[in-house]
């Protein structure tokens, strides 16, 4: 009898020292060095673009949801204001180089002159210097006013060449890959100087955004490995922290933090919650 009470003690401490409560312990240690955040994901290539004349929509070439490459066609404009700006530095420029074909014939004619009174007085032996300072006069403003249309040329052509640089502005391109997330225009609408009129995000250059609490800081530093999840398409991967923003809102006592991850071939989108493992 008194060995199996014995036998009943020992296995009741068996018991007891595997019991959960153990684990369950060190289960809180484990969670005591693990943090967990939620973030966003979001683009490190945004790009806002916005009108530098004012005018009327003329054609729109994307919608939301587009994907476009640098170069492409976003949208045209139509405007008085560049239209007669154009056609002044059109006109300058032709009458300029006009008046330069004016000056260089005159030139070329006065300088034939020349050259026919000297022989005609060289046969003779006798010169008219009157007459050759005369003509010697007029060739010199002639040249003079040659030199200058072609200033002018030279001006009206760089013009010509700025505007049609602006022209981009007029016909506006994408400055870069990307998708059109905001289109805030249509034809017919008219446009401002500064208003935003297409917004693109670039798709590969992806990145978390996680707020972190003052007490969370002296566990984190730039080129740390955490542990990245997106739940809604089950995707997970290590991502790398390249950013802390030393700017604390004093609101809310958050420190913005950004980690840049690989997504491959993953259909990863801007504002995607993540769940971020340190």
């Amino acid at each position: 009898m008194k060995k199996s009470i014995v036998s009943a003690l020992v296995l009741s401490v068996v018991l007891q020292a595997n019991s959960p409560q153990v684990e369950s312990h060190s289960s809180n240690a484990n969670e005591t060095n693990t943090i967990k955040l939620t973030g966003t994901v979001v683009s490190d290539g945004q790009q806002m673009i916005g009108s530098r004349f004012m005018g009327y929509v003329k054609k729109v070439f994307v919608k939301l949801g587009d994907k476009v490459e640098r170069e492409d066609d976003l949208y045209e404009i139509q405007s008085a204001e560049f239209d007669m700006m154009k056609m002044q530095a059109d006109l300058m420029l032709e009458q300029s180089k006009t008046m330069v074909e004016f000056w260089r014939d005159k030139l070329k004619r006065l300088n034939t002159k020349k050259v026919r009174l000297r022989n005609t007085y060289r046969n003779d032996n006798k010169i008219n210097f009157m007459d050759m300072a005369d003509l010697d006069a007029e060739a010199a403003n002639v040249e003079t006013m040659l030199k200058t249309m072609q200033v002018i040329v030279k001006e009206s052509n760089i013009k010509v060449k700025q505007l049609a640089s602006t022209y981009n502005y007029i016909k506006m391109k994408a400055p870069s890959d990307g998708v059109v997330v905001r289109r805030n225009i249509r034809v017919g609408d008219m446009v401002m100087p500064g208003m935003l009129t297409i917004m693109l995000v670039d798709m590969e250059s992806l990145e978390i955004e996680v707020s972190i609490s003052e007490g969370v800081l002296s566990r984190v530093a730039v080129d740390q490995e955490v542990s990245i999840e997106i739940p809604s398409i089950k995707y997970k991967t290590v991502g790398v922290i390249y950013a802390i923003v030393p700017a604390i809102n004093p609101m809310t006592h958050k420190i913005k933090m950004r980690i840049r991850f690989d997504k491959g071939e993953t259909n990863v989108l801007p504002g995607m919650y993540a769940k971020v493992t340190i």
